[in-house]
């Protein structure tokens, strides 16, 4: 039997920093946790020290097996991407300190993941996690960006494992289909 899958979604941000961890046993996935860390304002280190501390006590409370963080996207506003990046990199920290594995995910991916279109609302991502999760209300948006990473994350370790099994069956495929050519040549020759 697979060991249980326990990872923690993360969706960065300076002022919000969403949260989800969720597992996965027996083809079936369940919300553990879930929330945000609402970051004070003040000075842009205090911030981020703010965040990676957030993510040490969540790791700690969780014991995720690896952790899932939503990519930056280019936006508009250069200035805005550089302060999520640097979100963005508190949060990785906090992973990578805990010795947890990281999978980065872009938010195409991780709507086409959850929702199925990549430019889904906020409002269907919030929906679909509640959903897939079986929650009794839809979690705060950031928290559901979050949980929304996890399941994409998840999910894409399924379709490598299964590319896996289908790489392996079309060898012995390819192998069975040899072994008829070469006993038929025989028997024909």
């Amino acid at each position: 039997m697979a060991t249980p899958a326990r990872i923690l979604g993360i969706d960065p941000g300076l002022n919000r920093t969403g949260w989800g961890v969720i597992e996965s046993a027996g083809g079936k996935m369940a919300c553990i946790e879930a929330g945000v860390i609402r970051v004070p304002a003040g000075e842009l280190p205090d911030r981020l020290a703010f965040i990676l501390a957030g993510l040490r006590v969540v790791i700690d409370a969780t014991r995720p097996s690896r952790a899932s963080v939503e990519k930056v996207f280019v936006n508009v506003n250069p200035q805005a991407t550089l302060l999520l990046g640097q979100a963005r990199g508190a949060a990785i920290c906090a992973a990578v300190g805990a010795g947890l594995p990281v999978r980065e995910h872009t938010a195409l991916q991780v709507k086409q993941a959850v929702v199925g279109y990549g430019k889904a609302s906020k409002e269907q991502v919030q929906a679909m996690v509640q959903r897939l999760l079986g929650l009794a209300e839809p979690p705060p948006t950031d928290a559901a960006d979050a949980l929304a990473c996890a399941v994409c994350d998840l999910h894409a370790e399924r379709l490598v494992a299964l590319g896996g099994s289908l790489l392996s069956a079309a060898s012995r495929g390819r192998r069975s289909r040899n072994a008829w050519r070469s006993r038929g040549a025989r028997l024909l020759g």
